[in-house]
């Protein structure tokens, strides 16, 4: 993980495998590959950053095991060990980073939506208030940038300006959003 206990990219291609084996059960190599490469293309698009995990390095470390066969060559059953489980729930605990260019941060928090009800009560209400003060920090922050640029050319009506209103709109919508999950949990 980074300095501020976030996920790094192979980090979240484990919660991924992971998540997939603990909310669906056992899968066959070949599936469970092919589950988790379209999900990281459709959240992300092809990204060498998420590529470099493979299904095998997570046997090796012991948080998944093949149930029956041994791996790749015979499209062994894989299923997550205890190991794996509690790896999981780490990875589930995670912060997430403040919105970046990258998109890992966008997987991050698709991940902890996927798989957000295989934690207990308490840990997905402290989970989605952690969005929730993510989302506020991020208004807070765009909101900061408007100010201060008033007067300026963002002032005034320009492409930027009404590009910052978007995403500043966006972010209400989403804070407005993990808010309603919040009291529905």
């Amino acid at each position: 993980m980074y300095r501020d206990n976030s996920l790094m990219p192979k980090e979240a291609v484990r919660l991924v495998v992971l998540g997939t084996l603990i909310q669906g059960g056992p899968l066959r190599y070949a599936d469970l590959a092919g589950s988790v490469r379209h999900f990281l293309d459709r959240i992300m698009g092809p990204s060498l950053d998420l590529m470099g995990t493979s299904l095998e390095m997570l046997r090796y470390e012991g948080l998944i095991e093949a149930l029956d066969g041994s791996g790749m060559e015979d499209n062994a059953l894989l299923g997550p060990t205890e190991t794996g489980r509690a790896e999981f729930e780490t990875l589930m605990r995670a912060n997430v980073r403040a919105p970046s260019a990258d998109g890992l941060n966008k997987l991050v928090i698709a991940l902890k939506l996927r798989f957000l009800h295989l934690l207990d009560v308490e840990s997905q209400r402290d989970q989605i208030d952690n969005l929730v003060a993510l989302c506020e920090t991020e208004l807070a922050r765009l909101g900061d940038l408007k100010r201060a640029d008033v007067g300026s050319d963002i002032g005034r009506d320009t492409h930027f300006a009404s590009w910052l209103d978007l995403d500043i709109a966006q972010a209400q919508d989403r804070l407005t959003w993990f808010q309603g999950l919040l009291a529905r949990l």
